[in-house]
């Protein structure tokens, strides 16, 4: 922990993420282009890793939305 208290910031690979969500790498970079996803951060030219923050919030987020309605991505 950092002397805030808060955990630092841990990054997931594709299949954590992929795990996480429910969703295939095909889906996940079909939402990233539409904007409904959020992006991944380049580490390296052949790695990139997505913040588990970002991710844990757009479940929140999609989450709510399917509450009594329909969802469209």
């Amino acid at each position: 922990m950092s002397e805030s208290g808060e955990q630092p910031e841990r990054l997931l690979r594709l299949a954590e993420v992929s795990r996480r969500v429910g969703l295939g790498k095909s889906m996940i970079y079909d939402l990233i282009g539409r904007g409904l996803f959020p992006k991944q951060y380049k580490i390296s030219p052949f790695a990139a890793r997505w913040s588990e923050r970002e991710i844990v919030a757009w479940i929140a987020d999609v989450k709510d939305g399917f509450e009594g309605k329909r969802r469209k991505f």
